[in-house]
C-alpha cells in the first residue's frame, strides 16, 4: 500500500498545485470570503478523517451553551437530503448525517443545521435562529467562510508535520495551511504523555508560531444504550464491537488495556449499514455462546445503528486537555468572544 501511494506522487504534485493556487486566490482576494458579525469558530484539520473533530465540537458546546446561544453547522456527510436542513426530532441519520444528529440528540440548548454551502447555511441560521455563536464542523478548507477563530486538530501519532499531500499522504493541503489557525490541538495523546514527548512535538510545530495544546480521549465509565454496563463489568462479557469510523484504534486499544474480550467488525467511515449487514451482525451476535454478551459500538455509529439493531450499546467519549491546559484553552476561547 505504501509503495502504491509512492507511485502516485505525480498526482500529489498536481494536487498541490491546484490547492496552492486555490488558497492563494483566497489569500489575495480573487476568491471571495464572507465574514459575519457574530463569532464563527472553525474546527478542522489538514488531513483526512479521524482527528477527533466531533468530541472537540462537543467540548466547545459544553463550554459555551450555558452562556451563549450556540448553533452548529455541518456539511452532513453522506446524508440523502440536499441544501439547508435545520434538525428536529423527526430527522434520521439518512436525512442529516450521523455527527449532526449526535449533536442534536445530546444537547437540548443548541440549534444544529446542515448545509454543504456554509455561507448560505450560516445566513439561514442567523435569520431563523439568531445564534450568538456558530461552530463550523470540519470546515478548515471551506475558505468561502472567513471564520473569526480557527482550531486546527492533528493526531498525536499522525502529525500533519510528518505527513504529505494526497494521494501519496493524507494531507488535504500543504502543511503551511496551519498558519491560518489560531490554535493547534494535538489530539488523541496518551494520558501519560511525557514532557519530553511534548517538547519533541512542539519543536516540530514551532515554525507555525501557534499556541499549542495537548488533548486525549476520555471514555465514559459505563456504556449507554440497550445495556448500561460499567467498564469493569465489561470484562465479564463477550463483546461484539462494531465500528464505522475513520480510526477505531484508540477504542480497540482502550478495550485491550482494560482486558475486555471483543470480536471486531470494522466498516468504513460513516458507513450506512444495509439490511443484509444488519442481519449478519445479529446472526454473529446470536452465535456468541456466552451468558453475558453485548453489541458495543462508538457513539457516532450508535446514531446509525440504534433504530436498526434490536440490541446495541455505545461508549461515549469526551475531549480532555492534559494537565492544567483546560483553564488556558477555555480562557483563550472566552477571550475571543468578549
Amino acid at each position: 500500500m505504501k509503495f502504491l501511494r509512492f507511485l502516485l506522487f505525480p498526482f500529489a504534485v498536481l494536487y498541490d498545485l491546484i490547492t496552492s493556487i486555490r488558497n492563494l486566490f483566497f489569500d489575495v482576494g480573487i476568491f471571495k470570503q464572507t465574514s459575519f458579525k457574530i463569532p464563527v469558530i472553525v474546527v478542522g484539520n489538514l488531513s483526512v478523517g479521524g482527528t477527533g473533530k466531533t468530541p472537540q465540537i462537543e467540548y466547545l458546546i459544553r463550554l459555551l451553551k450555558d452562556s451563549y446561544k450556540v448553533a452548529v453547522l455541518s456539511r452532513g456527510y453522506k446524508r440523502k437530503t440536499t441544501g439547508f436542513v435545520l434538525l428536529n426530532k423527526n430527522h434520521s441519520v439518512e436525512d442529516v448525517g450521523d455527527e449532526p444528529l449526535q449533536y442534536f440528540n445530546k444537547f437540548d440548548k443548541i440549534n444544529v443545521a446542515v448545509d454543504a454551502n456554509r455561507v448560505e447555511g450560516i445566513k439561514r441560521l442567523i435569520n431563523e435562529k439568531s445564534p450568538e455563536i456558530i461552530l463550523l464542523d470540519d470546515a478548515y478548507q471551506h475558505r468561502k467562510v472567513k471564520g473569526s477563530f480557527s482550531i486546527l486538530l492533528t493526531k498525536f501519532n499522525d502529525l500533519f508535520a510528518d505527513d504529505f499531500l494526497l494521494p501519496t499522504g493524507n494531507l488535504r493541503e500543504r502543511r503551511r495551511g496551519a498558519k491560518r489557525a489560531d490554535v493547534i490541538l494535538v489530539t488523541k495523546c496518551p494520558e501519560n504523555l511525557s514532557k519530553k514527548q511534548q517538547e519533541e512535538i512542539k519543536k516540530k510545530l514551532e515554525k507555525y508560531n501557534k499556541k499549542l495544546f495537548f488533548t486525549t480521549i476520555s471514555y465514559a465509565k459505563k456504556t449507554s444504550g440497550s445495556d448500561q454496563v460499567s467498564i469493569e463489568e465489561l470484562k465479564e462479557y463477550e463483546v461484539l464491537l462494531l465500528t464505522g469510523i475513520a480510526n477505531p484504534k484508540p477504542l480497540t486499544n482502550f478495550l485491550t488495556q482494560k482486558q475486555i474480550n471483543f470480536q471486531h467488525l470494522k466498516f468504513s467511515d460513516h458507513h450506512h449499514f444495509s439490511s443484509i449487514e444488519i442481519s449478519d451482525i445479529n446472526k454473529k451476535f446470536d452465535a456468541i455462546n456466552a451468558s453475558k454478551k453485548i453489541i458495543l459500538t462508538t457513539e457516532k455509529d450508535y446514531t446509525r445503528l440504534v433504530d436498526k439493531l434490536k440490541q446495541v450499546s455505545c461508549l461515549e467519549i469526551e475531549t480532555t486537555f492534559l494537565e492544567s491546559e483546560t483553564i488556558i484553552f477555555d480562557a483563550v476561547i472566552k477571550s475571543h468572544l468578549q
